[in-house]
């Protein structure tokens, strides 16, 4: 028989505070993992001037092309499909999303080196043929209809009375989306973002395909133009030649696992909350 406590727990939707606890303990070992293994198999003969830092920053850098490509066009296809789309055009877009989100990786990798790229470069002075921006730009387009429809999700969610409310006192149709709809949408959109992240950083195939050759570094830093290298396209292109090499993949897989979960925690957290804020400005 469940305790009182467990019971308001699931009437809630709430967990335990001790399975979240539970859940950290992996993610510092796998922390221990990184710390101790990863630079030392990255300095090794395998792959001279790599260390952890421009993987990391490598990864960070993609994500982050990926994510201003993704944000603003999700949160605009999540507002249209919310506020201003017919229910005909839905039945049409959503299942093309859910198409969107069904084409291979590999497939996607192949169209930022062979087509993107060469578009790109004419008009990017300097891009080499193995960059982040192209994979980050895919990769962007590939997550926009994960953003679009968890936000849309959130939108929907916000009591009509609000937008009747702005409108009320004389409120334009844009404003009352900017000021009243999207800041009560705050946690879903932020979650569906989280999410999103997680899914860019764990990317493998585009990365390793149209980012960096195998066997090469990162040559570019910070510059999307150049070639870098991600945790995930050095884990899929480094063969386990020794021990060395054998731990750092372990630690970099490790480490993609603590991002991961880390992100997913976080997001689970705020969708919670925005079903409670939801149900408050309801009643």
């Amino acid at each position: 028989m469940p305790t009182p406590r467990q019971r308001a727990l699931q009437a809630s939707g709430r967990r335990p505070r001790s399975s979240l606890r539970a859940a950290w303990a992996p993610t510092l070992v796998a922390l221990a993992w990184v710390l101790v293994g990863c630079d030392a198999g990255l300095s090794s003969a395998s792959s001279p001037g790599l260390g952890f830092g421009s993987l990391v920053l490598g990864t960070a850098l993609t994500t982050a092309i990926a994510l201003a490509v993704a944000v603003p066009l999700g949160l605009l296809a999540a507002i249209y499909l919310a506020e201003f789309a017919t229910a005909e055009l839905r039945r049409v877009i959503d299942p093309t999303f859910e198409l969107l989100g069904g084409v291979p990786t590999v497939v996607l990798g192949y169209v930022a080196l062979v087509f993107l790229t060469p578009m790109l470069q004419r008009a990017v002075p300097g891009l080499s043929s193995f960059n982040a921006l192209s994979p980050g730009v895919v990769i962007g387009v590939m997550i926009v209809p994960m953003i679009a429809s968890l936000s849309c999700r959130a939108i929907e969610a916000v009591p009509l009375g609000l937008r009747e409310g702005a409108w009320a006192l004389g409120v334009g149709e844009a404003r009352t989306i900017v000021k009243i709809v999207l800041p009560a949408a705050a946690s879903g959109v932020g979650a569906s973002i989280l999410l999103a992240s997680s899914r860019a950083i764990g990317e493998t195939m585009i990365v390793a395909i149209a980012a960096v050759a195998a066997g090469q570094g990162s040559s570019s830093g910070l510059d999307p133009r150049g070639p870098v290298q991600t945790m995930t396209a050095y884990i899929v292109q480094t063969p386990p030649t020794d021990a060395a090499v054998r731990s750092t993949i372990f630690a970099l897989g490790a480490s993609l696992f603590v991002l991961t979960v880390a992100l997913n925690l976080v997001a689970q957290r705020m969708v919670p909350r925005a079903r409670a804020e939801g149900g408050h400005e309801r009643a």
